[in-house]
């Protein structure tokens, strides 16, 4: 590859806001190019001092215990994602004229002029799932390629690391949108929008704004979900490189410029010649894992961005073929006297436990955890007919119980009034009670986890565990 440095950093008085998964890579990519790196973090405890003492040794500058002031002289200000805009410290570097950017904003100006291109990928759900779909799909066309991002890989790995990619797959938050004004993809999508991290961006119309400026300059294609007008219209509102077309995906029959399902078939009307006439089948709906309404679109949502990359069919169904969804997202733990236990504990917000629910049609839900600030009036209206009981976990339970007594009245509710990690075999256990022959009973929380378990992944595993002790 050629030169890939775009930005001079020698001698910059960089400030980095936060340690963690992306600060620490943060600060050292910036020390090693010769920037006088502080990092300042919220925290004091002894993984952080771990952490401090690590970059110490480097000749880095660390400040714990005090995030909220701006050290003297800062030229720069780098930041993990998850810090929100109105923490002090931005509003002193916004007052000062001091950029902030986070890790994929150094990232992308870190790459050279003849790096590889980015095929993005953001929404409220299935971002992960739709970036490792899309990067299998683009293996099997033979492409070098990584799944990089949100998805736990950093893009600053990726992008300075010695392998070299003809493209990589770019899982995009928000958090991460928000400080990344410069990045241009050569296409993205967003897949679907709704309420979430409104405690972070402050409204749904900030939220959804940081959303779509994954959409800015792309070249290719602007991939949106049909189904979700509010995609299409960040499409309308992006400013794109001329060219650049706006592509639908649907789990209906595709218009032109679109990609869809007929007769089980994946099908693209969109990257193919007299696109108003003709059709080129991708792949079987059979050929996706697992054959979720949600999932399909997702399915659909990477094929789009590969078909814009100039992927072939064949390819586009070869890597569904190979694609593996990562545990606690619909994964089927176990049969238990004919009820069926799934695991969706990544179904941390209404929108993902919505399309988890529509994919089964009797269903004891195991749900609750911390809200962040979700209503759940919406999410039991569509799914009330479905739910052949409820078990209600965690902190902010009585939320989901409220809205079940408004439009639920005649669901059975199990309340455990338990935020206990021990409470996962109760809650199987009621919810087993509840189960008849044919059902399925479904982690589903629809509320992140943080005040029970570690992450989703645990909360998960003590699902698995409770299903597996109660089947022995």
């Amino acid at each position: 590859m050629g030169s890939r440095e775009v930005i001079d950093l020698e001698g910059v008085r960089a400030t980095v806001a936060g340690l963690g998964v992306s600060g620490i890579p943060a600060a050292k990519v910036l020390h090693a190019r010769g920037a006088h790196v502080t990092v300042v973090n919220d925290g004091d405890d002894a993984r952080a001092r771990e952490q401090a003492a690590e970059l110490e040794a480097l000749g880095v500058t660390v400040r714990l215990g005090d995030g909220a002031t701006l050290p003297d002289g800062t030229e720069l200000v780098v930041t993990a994602p998850g810090w929100k805009p109105d923490k002090p410290l931005f509003t002193a570097a916004r007052a000062a004229g001091v950029e902030i950017w986070g890790d994929v904003e150094l990232a992308w100006r870190l790459r050279g002029s003849d790096a590889a291109p980015w095929l993005a990928i953001t929404g409220t759900n299935g971002k992960t799932t739709t970036t490792q779909m899309l990067a299998s799909i683009l293996k099997a066309a033979g492409l070098r390629t990584a799944a990089v991002g949100n998805i736990g890989v950093s893009v600053l790995d990726a992008v300075l690391g010695d392998e070299q990619y003809d493209v990589l797959a770019v899982e995009l938050s928000s958090y991460q949108l928000h400080w990344a004004p410069s990045v241009r993809a050569h296409s993205a999508a967003v897949l679907n929008l709704a309420p979430d991290h409104l405690d972070w961006h402050g409204s749904m119309e900030a939220y959804a704004a940081d959303k779509g400026r994954v959409y800015e300059g792309n070249r290719v294609a602007c991939v949106y979900n049909v189904a979700d007008k509010a995609t299409e219209d960040l499409v309308r509102a992006a400013d794109v490189e001329e060219g650049c077309r706006a592509i639908g995906f649907t789990l209906g029959t595709p218009g032109p410029s679109q990609l869809g399902v007929v007769e089980g078939i994946l099908v693209d009307r969109a990257f193919v010649e007299d696109r108003h006439k003709n059709a080129q089948e991708l792949a079987e709906v059979s050929d996706v894992n697992p054959p979720a309404p949600h999932n399909i679109a997702n399915a659909l949502a990477a094929a789009a961005l590969a078909r814009a990359f100039g992927v072939p069919a064949r390819a586009v169904r070869d890597g569904l073929r190979n694609f593996t969804p990562d545990a606690h997202r619909i994964a089927h733990v176990a049969d238990v006297d004919s009820v069926a236990y799934v695991d969706d504990s990544k179904a941390t917000n209404t929108h993902a436990a919505e399309a988890s629910l529509a994919a089964y049609e009797s269903i004891v839900w195991i749900a609750g955890g911390l809200a962040k600030g979700a209503t759940f009036d919406e999410l039991v209206a569509k799914s009330a007919k479905r739910l052949r009981g409820v078990v209600l976990i965690g902190q902010d339970r009585a939320l989901i119980r409220e809205a079940l007594t408004r439009h639920a009245p005649e669901v059975p509710v199990v309340d455990l009034d338990r935020t206990d990690t021990g409470a996962m075999l109760a809650a199987v256990r009621e919810a087993q009670a509840l189960a008849v022959a044919g059902d399925t009973v479904l982690l589903a929380p629809a509320c992140a986890s943080m005040d029970m378990f570690a992450n989703y992944n645990k909360r998960g595993e003590a699902f698995a565990e409770a299903v597996r002790e109660i089947g022995s």
